[in-house]
């Protein structure tokens, strides 16, 4: 059987099909994902499952049919998440109860040891969850080229778990995120890092597969280094699913 991952709908927008609502009410909030997450786990051997924000208490019975988890882009994270007394001037809109929701299921999906990959916002998320911090805006990081388009180079950590798995040290990335990692949460570690500074990806070194990665690899999974990422990730996740059957 295919490892099935979840994964992470963070971005909500008005519904505005009258078809789906009477006369004179409100549009509704819709869920919004882009395919190639989707896409991309599916060529690389998993199949996905679209992650609804549901209240923090239905968390435990998605991640009871899951073998591995991807936290996908979306909206700024609220500041209130990870304690910042200030916020900054350029901070998008924030959607707190998705927060919320992200934050419990990247906990809960830790503390199981499921494999996680935290892509743009997701990656942030996982550093938050573990009680990191980010920076609220940083300036140069939002190309406007296609996000097929790597726009800029990274370095990444020698013997980093991300640099086994892209199999390089430096790697041509898109950038569409003005948030970035600043405090590095509890047992993570910086895997890249842009010619600026910038955190570009983050690990955790003792798990068998907890990434995350400020570029959107999904939309460059054409490219060996990129498409890699979510193959580790499946074959993570094929690896949980075996531990799972035999302990059934």
């Amino acid at each position: 059987m295919r490892p099935l991952i979840g994964v992470t709908t963070s971005e909500m927008r008005r519904g505005d099909l009258a078809t789906l609502r009477r006369h004179g009410e409100p549009a509704h909030p819709e869920m919004a994902l882009g395919m190639t997450y989707l896409r991309a786990i599916e060529r690389c051997g998993g199949l996905p499952v679209v992650l609804p924000p549901l209240p923090p208490q239905s968390v435990a019975p998605l991640l009871d049919r899951l073998d591995g988890v991807c936290l996908s882009g979306g909206p700024d994270l609220d500041p209130d998440a990870y304690g910042a007394r200030t916020r900054h001037q350029e901070l998008g809109p924030t959607e707190p109860a998705l927060d919320a929701f992200e934050l419990a299921l990247a906990r809960m999906a830790d503390d199981r040891g499921l494999p996680l990959l935290g892509v743009c916002r997701g990656a942030q998320t996982l550093n938050v969850a573990r009680g990191g911090t980010l920076h609220q805006h940083v300036d140069g990081h939002r190309q406007g080229q296609l996000a097929t388009v790597p726009t800029h180079a990274i370095t990444i950590a020698l013997h980093s778990k991300v640099g086994r798995i892209a199999g390089c040290t430096r790697l041509d990335v898109n950038s569409f995120h003005h948030q970035a990692v600043d405090d590095l949460g509890a047992g993570l570690a910086v895997a890249a890092r842009a010619d600026d500074g910038t955190v570009e990806a983050i690990e955790d070194r003792t798990r068998p597969f907890f990434v995350g990665v400020q570029w959107h690899a999904e939309t460059l999974v054409d490219l060996p280094p990129h498409r890699s990422l979510f193959r580790a990730l499946v074959r993570a996740a094929g690896q949980t699913q075996t531990r799972q059957l035999l302990a059934a």
